[in-house]
């Protein structure tokens, strides 16, 4: 039988109780189908990129899907009708994973609160510094710049080139042509001047 993953994001004001009973609906209708859902995972509320159907965060859901493609095509077809589900995405895989999701890792990592740099800083810079520099200086920002201790004269960090020795003896390069030249005076789009010889 054909093995597929399904996610799928239900409105932000619904309750978890609730999209478990909407998992719980839709493994149903697979198993109603001839197919068996052999991994759910519940993600959790988490925000979007940009708004859906007036939604910034949706509850997101995983099924992992062995089943013929009537049954998927009819599980998408519950889940287009209803008002609770703003978006979903079924792929077809080779296999299916046994361990947990990598959203699943992560949030096991969240939860044990390793720390490795990136905006909160810590040993490896990131925007509030840390032993490597980053934006706010730190051991490598020093005179060089940084910008917040813009290294003493007056909070640029810009360095102006030293001028030439000799003046502006480099070659001509080939955009270099010189001045153009003056334009004609043009009016009303004619190069004459607008006379057409019919003044009257």
């Amino acid at each position: 039988m054909p093995l597929y993953e399904h996610v799928f994001l239900a409105r932000q004001d619904v309750t978890q109780q609730q999209v478990e009973a909407l998992t719980k609906e839709y493994s149903d209708v697979i198993t109603e189908g001839g197919g068996k859902i052999t991994k759910t995972e519940y993600w959790g509320l988490k925000g979007l990129a940009f708004k859906i159907k007036k939604s910034r965060k949706a509850h997101y859901s995983l099924l992992n899907i062995e089943a013929p493609a009537a049954a998927v095509a009819e599980m998408e077809r519950r889940m287009g009708l209803s008002t609770d589900v703003i978006r979903f995405i079924t792929l077809r895989v080779e296999e299916l994973e046994s361990e947990p999701s990598i959203m699943m890792r992560k949030q096991d990592r969240d939860e044990r609160g390793g720390d490795r740099g990136g905006f909160r800083g810590g040993d490896r810079g990131g925007f509030r510094g840390g032993d490597r520099g980053g934006f706010r200086g730190g051991d490598r920002g020093g005179d060089r710049g940084g910008f917040r201790d813009g290294g003493g004269e007056g909070g640029s960090t810009f360095r102006a080139r030293p001028p030439r020795e000799g003046g502006d003896s480099r070659p001509p390069r080939d955009g270099d042509r010189g001045p153009r030249p003056p334009r004609p005076a043009f009016r009303d789009n004619k190069p004459d001047g607008g006379n057409t010889g019919s003044e009257g």
